[in-house]
């Protein structure tokens, strides 16, 4: 079984049917994902929960290309409160649900080895080629940062993917020693910079298996979908995620993932139907 650590809100469904869709088509081995959620509505009136309808859908969606697999939802709203309640990192470069990941040796049905995701990646291997990797004596295998193992420290990680090791986590703290960093200092890159900083013993893994800038590499793995710094025609940025189709063909020239993008237009016309059915009922 291959456990899989997603997080987010409402919002980050999209992502969720791509991502998830990307890795059953291609993954031999059965998947159980857990998803992280929370409400945080306090700060932003877009800050709700992903929905029962939604989580149960992502379930029916993988449960249909094998029985064994299943999504499951975790709200860990009172978890996130009493961590990072007034933290100077509420307000971070993304959301505040890029810090539920920091809560994952709190949830005792966690397993010991999971692999956590940010949403907006898609698989373009088999995952177990990632998963399998052993990671004893290690708190979490990652990948370099594009820019970051540039300008900050050659081995600072991206945190989109992060091999967790939770039995080696809770035995050094590693996540604890973060979400107290969280608590109390503003940092650039929020999560990512308190799990670095927090780090006693890492793996560092080829960048197939966080491919952050060029999509079409043969032996790929994991693709992400992250902001990239462009130079033509002048120096600017472009943060175009899966689900943005037409970007993603015409900017990044990616057509890789097309099967995959196809079926989650499908699905998520299949469940925009249940839901008008669901209302007129």
């Amino acid at each position: 079984m291959i456990n899989i650590l997603l997080c987010g809100n409402k919002k980050v469904f999209d992502g969720a049917i791509c991502e998830l869709v990307s890795i059953v088509n291609k993954t031999v081995e059965p998947i159980t994902c857990y998803i992280f959620t929370a409400d945080v509505s306090r700060l932003n009136k877009e800050y709700v929960p992903i929905t029962d309808e939604q989580v149960e859908f992502l379930d029916e969606v993988v449960k249909r290309k094998d029985k064994e697999n299943k999504v499951i939802k975790k709200d860990v709203t009172n978890l996130y409160e009493k961590e990072f309640l007034s933290s100077p990192n509420e307000s971070a470069y993304c959301t505040p649900f890029t810090l539920l990941r920091l809560l994952a040796d709190l949830v005792e049905e966690i397993p010991e080895k999971i692999l956590y995701l940010d949403i907006d990646m898609m698989a373009a291997d088999d995952i177990s080629k990632l998963f399998n990797i052993d990671i004893e004596g290690y708190e979490y295998a990652a990948v370099k940062e594009k820019y970051g193992s540039v300008f900050i420290r050659p081995d600072y990680i991206n945190a989109g993917m992060l091999l967790l090791n939770i039995k080696e986590i809770k035995k050094t703290r590693l996540l604890e020693k973060a979400r107290d960093k969280i608590r109390k200092k503003k940092m650039l890159f929020a999560d990512q910079d308190a799990v670095f900083w927090s780090t006693t013993n890492k793996k560092l893994l080829p960048r197939k298996f966080n491919e952050q800038s060029k999509f079409n590499r043969e032996d790929t793995v994991i693709c992400h979908f992250c902001k990239r710094l462009m130079i033509r025609p002048y120096p600017h940025t472009t943060n175009f995620k899966q689900w943005n189709i037409d970007e993603v063909h015409k900017q990044l020239k990616c057509f890789r993932f097309d099967e995959d993008l196809n079926e989650y237009i499908e699905l998520k016309k299949e469940f925009e139907m249940k839901e008008k059915l669901l209302c007129r009922n």
